[in-house]
């Protein structure tokens, strides 16, 4: 069987954790970011985690791991 390939957008976006979650980047730390408060804006500086439903989906794009 040949080699399955990676969704190279998906693979730039997410890393794997140790427990097999995925992490990503908070949206809205871009730009426009004179009117966000400085809580939201510290908020955004940390890694989430993909929600669970759509996981399934996304690990199917990263057949060899984030």
């Amino acid at each position: 069987m040949p080699k399955m390939k990676t969704h190279r957008g998906a693979a730039k976006r997410l890393k794997q954790t140790g427990t097999g979650r995925l992490k990503r980047h908070k949206a809205n730390k871009s730009h426009i970011l004179t009117k966000k408060t400085t809580k939201r804006k510290r908020r955004l500086r940390k890694a989430g985690l993909v929600a669970k439903p759509d996981e399934k989906r996304l690990k199917r794009m990263l057949p060899y791991g984030g």
